[in-house]
């Protein structure tokens, strides 16, 4: 499997706390990856690194085929390249619809804001339907987006990054605030949007990454302490002197 992403040897200073100490790791073209460590293990500073919003001291992250790095380009480039990003709260237009919302984030040639112009297309319209499936949202098109459950809001934002093609999609603790049953139908969406790209997910409930059924990859200190299955990592004795010791297993 090809490499899509390579972070290698990167460190983050703030005020003199090392944030992300020479932290190496690298995401496969398309796969599922769980992020997981206590906190300050470096899990948020990462993922600011690979958008753009923090800068490292040294170290380099290598994207796409081209090998490009993403270190001096902005954030709004390092999206335009493919790289999509959800945060722990959802961000979607309360006051529009699902539609409105999957149609606004609809990439689009012609610029950001051209669909917000143009007429819809049966492509876009099919497109629209065929991402509200994904998300198991078909039947609340027409609902204002602010109406929606928590969970439902989540699974919103995750289909308008989805509807913008992103190569990688980093998602910030999905499962937070979620019924059961409502974690089990986000695993199913994001086992599936991996299918055909990389998506990277950073979570602090180990049932939930269970359930994702993925390679894990444990931070601590700003750097990768173990990388495999959730059974191997968590046999690991560093793993369970560092995090699952802390009653999170």
């Amino acid at each position: 499997m090809t490499t899509l992403l390579e972070v290698s040897g990167v460190s983050v200073s703030f005020d003199g706390f090392r944030a992300i100490n020479n932290l190496s790791v690298q995401f496969a073209e398309a796969e599922l990856r769980a992020i997981i460590g206590p906190n300050g293990a470096g899990k948020t500073t990462f993922m600011d690194v690979v958008t753009g919003k923090t800068k490292p001291d040294e170290g380099r992250v290598i994207w796409g085929e081209k090998n490009i790095s993403l270190l001096g380009m902005s954030e709004s480039e390092i999206a335009m390249e493919g790289i999509g990003r959800k945060f722990q709260k959802p961000t979607v237009f309360e006051d529009q619809t699902v539609r409105q919302n999957l149609a606004m984030a609809l990439k689009n040639p012609r610029g950001p804001f051209a669909v917000l112009w143009h007429k819809r297309t049966k492509a876009n319209g099919a497109r629209i339907e065929a991402i509200a499936e994904q998300i198991g949202l078909t039947a609340q098109l027409t609902r204002i987006a602010g109406e929606l459950s928590h969970g439902q809001k989540q699974w919103l934002e995750i289909g308008m990054l989805l509807a913008q093609e992103p190569r990688l999609l980093l998602v910030d603790e999905p499962a937070a605030g979620m019924s059961v049953e409502e974690r089990e139908k986000t695993t199913n969406i994001l086992r599936e949007a991996a299918k055909t790209r990389a998506v990277v997910v950073v979570e602090h409930d180990m049932e939930f990454v269970r359930r994702l059924g993925c390679k894990v990859t444990v931070l601590h200190e700003g750097s990768v302490l173990a990388e495999g299955s959730l059974d191997h990592v968590t046999r690991n004795q560093k793993v369970i002197d560092v995090y699952l010791g802390r009653g999170h297993a």
